[in-house]
């Protein structure tokens, strides 16, 4: 089995200069009515964005591709009657979506580690799922590095007041479990990997093509999976290496872009880590540290810092105007307390100005966004847009290509 995730430093390769450029899309019920047609709209949106992802020197092979749902409660019902435990009010537990290494004793290692974890933090252990999985029509690469993925069932504990408390007890057990298995050195811990632990939403993804995510996740296909919301991404990993994890969509966005002030903003953050209060956190903030974690690309350092910021009691659209801001210094006509926000929160964050197009979700409202140095509409993020026929993606990559 290959080693999952990156390559080590070497010659003129560096992993800290990992960059996406990508397509992405969103499909939206306005009323928030859940629907087996948002799901499949998405899906359709996703295969529509094929020229906005990239292949390797395996045509089926895929940089990465993935859905953000929210949590199909009644397929789960389903799903999970023979497991040994029953899914009741969806409101009262959340799913973790996992990546595992195939090695059985490690996977029983790792397993065994995050309910000890989900025990410690006065949560319920419900029980886990083997997530189906179809990798027939995967290149040889992306099988190479293929995770087991299994989902875990995690019960609200009797002292979790509210969705948002909830949500936030995940958070703290996730980052418990990243520190313990993924960076604690543990042997096959480079392939622990969590991609959603939410009571609002679930992430389907992996060094997939658009068109194998279906295939690649039967689950997918299922009459009962409904959503009200749905994101997708295409992955075009620009000067970088593909692999499971960093495959969009993640927690809170989507990117597609690149985001090149990124050490200067990650310094800033760890700095600021030994002043930080909350009374939402608590005891438990030390708990997430650091902040943002050093193997993400560009993008999921982003999102770790804008999940954080969330978390920590802003809105999602006050957390995102804090990262990136208007070009406020200059602009003469904005209004006064707009420019009084922008000009308080720039001593509390640095921006980041060459976001380009983003997609921000929280299970119950989706935002879009551009960068603050730039306004160009995010290319492929309509339903149905067809390749166009003058358009061509450029990659430096040696032996990479536009997947077609």
């Amino acid at each position: 089995m290959t080693k999952a995730g990156l390559p080590p430093k070497q010659g003129l390769y560096d992993p800290q200069f990992e960059h996406d450029g990508c397509g992405v899309g969103f499909v939206v019920n306005i009323k928030g009515e859940k629907s087996r047609e948002i799901v499949e709209q998405a899906l359709t949106v996703l295969q529509n964005l094929d020229h906005r992802g990239a292949c390797g020197c395996e045509e089926n092979t895929g940089d990465g591709a993935g859905i953000l749902i929210q949590i199909p409660h009644t397929f789960f019902q389903d799903a999970c009657a023979g497991l040994g435990f029953h899914l009741t009010d969806p409101a009262e537990y959340g799913v973790g979506m996992i990546f595992l290494p195939d090695d059985r004793k490690q996977r029983r290692q790792f397993e065994k580690i995050l309910e000890q974890i989900i025990s410690q933090e006065g949560q319920k252990l419900l029980g886990w799922r083997k997530v189906p999985t179809d990798n027939l029509y995967l290149g040889d690469t992306a099988k190479a590095c293929e995770p087991f993925v299994r989902q875990v069932f995690i019960g609200r504990g009797e002292a979790v007041k509210d969705d948002l408390a909830f949500e936030r007890k995940l958070y703290v057990i996730r980052r418990r479990a990243e520190n313990a298995i993924r960076y604690a050195g543990l042997p096959g811990g480079d392939f622990f990997y969590i991609s959603s632990l939410s009571c609002r939403t679930i992430i389907y993804k992996g060094m997939l093509t658009p068109r194998q995510l279906m295939t690649f996740y039967p689950d997918l296909s299922d009459q009962a999976v409904e959503s009200a919301i749905a994101v997708v991404h295409s992955r075009f990993s620009t000067n970088t290496f593909p692999s499971w994890g960093r495959a969009h969509p993640y927690r809170y966005l989507i990117h597609n872009g690149e985001i090149n002030t990124l050490r200067g903003n990650e310094n800033w953050m760890h700095a600021r880590q030994g002043m930080l209060a909350s009374e939402l956190f608590g005891d438990d903030l030390k708990k997430v540290f650091p902040i943002i974690q050093e193997d993400g690309s560009d993008s999921a350092k982003f999102d770790n810092c804008l999940e954080f910021l969330s978390l920590s009691g802003r809105s999602l659209p006050h957390a995102v105007m804090m990262m990136i801001p208007e070009p406020w210094e200059n602009h003469d006509s904005m209004d006064k307390k707009k420019r009084a926000f922008y000009e308080y929160h720039s001593s509390l964050m640095e921006q980041r100005p060459q976001a380009v197009a983003l997609l921000r979700d929280q299970g119950r409202s989706r935002h879009h966004g551009v960068g603050s140095r730039g306004a160009r509409r995010a290319p492929g993020a309509g339903f149905g847009k067809a390749p166009s026929p003058t358009r061509k993606n450029v990659s430096c990559r040696y032996q990479r290509r536009p997947h077609r």
